[in-house]
């Protein structure tokens, strides 16, 4: 691809990040009703202290109370997931296929991004590699693609997302 050969992979990597994090907010946005998550999520955290304070009173009526409210929590708990559901419908697909691009794209599959040793520490990177097998021959202190779409994704989309005033959740 022209930009990745003209910027380099490194910065390559951090548009296409960029790119689809933009898109992904910009779906949110679009296809979530905020205030209706909000209440929902609101509902749900205000029934689950209800909850626990009728487990924690041991009284029956509470009990059969809550009971009875919780077929209507689970109707609004389905509302909630697919309203959150939406905008991942809408981006999968063409995520998947950039994904599949990058991966297939040899300046990209090649590209090792070395932390400083604080920067590896605080972005818990050691953790992420007990889940994702680092290539052999890469410096332990180091990223590769998969790692630097992650870092330069979860940035741009807390950005995003406060500039495009959404209340609450992430990528």
């Amino acid at each position: 691809m022209p930009m990745v050969n003209m910027f380099g992979p490194m910065l390559g990597v951090f548009v296409i990040s960029t790119i689809i994090a933009f898109f992904i907010t910009l779906a949110n946005k679009l296809l979530v009703d905020q205030d209706r998550l909000q209440f929902l999520q609101k509902e749900m955290k205000d029934f689950q202290k209800e909850t626990m304070a009728a487990q924690k009173s041991g009284d029956a009526k509470a009990m059969a109370a809550v009971q009875k409210k919780q077929a209507e929590f689970m109707d609004l708990q389905k509302e909630m997931m697919m309203n959150s559901f939406k905008p991942m419908i809408v981006t999968f697909i063409p995520i998947l296929l950039v994904f599949w691009w990058m991966a297939a794209e040899p300046a990209i599959n090649k590209l090792v991004v070395e932390l400083p040793s604080f920067v590896f520490y605080v972005l818990l990177v050691p953790l992420f590699h007990m889940f994702y097998q680092q290539t052999p021959g890469v410096p332990y202190m180091a990223i590769e693609w998969l790692g630097w779409y992650i870092l330069c994704s979860f940035a741009m989309s807390l950005l995003f997302r406060k500039f495009m005033g959404l209340k609450s959740g992430g990528i």
